[in-house]
């Protein structure tokens, strides 16, 4: 059972992350055959004030 954890800063639509898990679902059963029914997908969303590149956070860097 493939199991894709994606994490990302939050904001996405309800729609936007459907979308997402929709293809990622398709490419793990394109790329190695897995049954869809089988694949499991999470998204777990961070906020920007919790999230940092090169000692910034997001927050900080894109307002």
């Amino acid at each position: 059972m493939p199991f894709a954890q994606i994490t990302m800063i939050e904001g996405r639509t309800k729609e936007q992350k459907a979308a997402l898990i929709k293809e990622v679902t398709e490419a793990i059963h394109n790329s190695i055959g897995a049954p869809r029914e089988n694949i499991r997908v999470a998204l777990y969303e961070v906020s920007k004030a919790d999230w940092g590149i090169g000692g910034e956070t997001m927050e900080k860097l894109r307002p």
